[in-house]
């Protein structure tokens, strides 16, 4: 495994000589707009390995993306060759249908320790939740990004990342399934502690998200990547393109469903994905992933 040939994957051409916080978010940003967010896998029949040569070779050198225990567990050996003091944290993901958390830690974020400061550093959780830069560790500050304001706040110990969202302008209303675009302003996303995990800790919930029948992963196939100015997913035939702060607040929503014939040539052309195996696309979910 090679820093150098990761770099050449997210065409990062800076300097990471310097180990700040510019030269972090820039290797981020490259990341995020390189790498999808995607469970494409499980839907072509193949297993989501928690291990790290695995994973370089799936998503460097087969150009393939990942879920958070993928792309962040990646993004920390990357971190960490680089110099960065890097811990692994566990967090439960926000389910805004049942208005509750997981139950269990079912999602790997990343603290990078840089000049006595924490930030969050969280490259895969993909679709408009997706962060864009580091997150200060501080309560109770709004910290705008351009895919919306995000913010951290700590109560006895146990810390809530919360994203304020922008209006949104749909303009083909007629395959849209609104859920409750213009009531959900702020969304909570997950909750975290800040006690150390190894990976081997995330085996169990890596096995049950791609096997367990209401898993979200194993009931909605999905592929999100960042762009310049704003996000792009498949959910299942839906292809949506979301263009962040389009006029007056507002982001621009555009819908498309898809044919099962148009399904590869979208994957390379709009994510940069080949797949090896036949792909089974699936959306079964009512749970909302915008």
């Amino acid at each position: 495994m090679d820093v150098k040939e990761y770099f050449a994957r997210i065409s990062y051409r800076g300097s990471y000589d310097k180990l700040d916080l510019a030269t972090l978010t820039d290797i981020f940003q490259h990341h995020i707009r390189a790498v999808p967010f995607e469970n494409l896998s499980i839907h072509c029949g193949e297993s989501i390995e928690l291990d790290l040569e695995a994973t370089y070779n799936k998503i460097v050198r087969k150009k393939r993306g990942g879920w958070c225990m993928e792309n962040n567990y990646l993004l920390s050996w990357v971190l960490k060759t680089l110099g960065y003091d890097v811990t692994l944290l566990g967090s439960k993901v926000y389910v805004p249908e049942y208005d509750a958390y997981a139950d269990e830690i079912d999602h790997l974020l990343l603290k990078v320790v840089l000049d006595g400061k924490s930030y969050i550093v969280d490259g895969g959780f993909g679709m408009v939740y997706q962060m864009w830069q580091p997150l200060e560790l501080i309560s109770g500050i709004d910290q705008p990004q351009t895919p919306g304001v995000f913010r951290l706040l700590e109560e006895s110990g146990i810390w809530y990342l919360e994203k304020v969202k922008r209006k949104q302008w749909v303009p083909n209303q007629s395959v849209s399934t609104s859920h409750n675009v213009e009531k959900e302003v702020c969304r909570r996303v997950y909750l975290f502690t800040l006690q150390p995990q190894d990976i081997e800790e995330f085996r169990a919930c890596n096995a049950h998200l791609q096997t367990a029948p209401d898993s979200l992963f194993v009931t909605k196939s999905m592929c999100s990547l960042q762009t310049p100015d704003g996000v792009r997913a498949l959910v299942g035939w839906k292809l949506t393109e979301i263009k962040y702060n389009y006029k007056d607040n507002m982001d621009l929503v555009e819908i498309r469903i898809l044919a099962d014939e148009e399904m590869e040539k979208t994957l390379k052309e709009k994510f940069n994905v080949t797949l090896d195996k036949k792909f089974v696309p699936i959306n079964t979910s009512r749970l909302s992933l915008f």
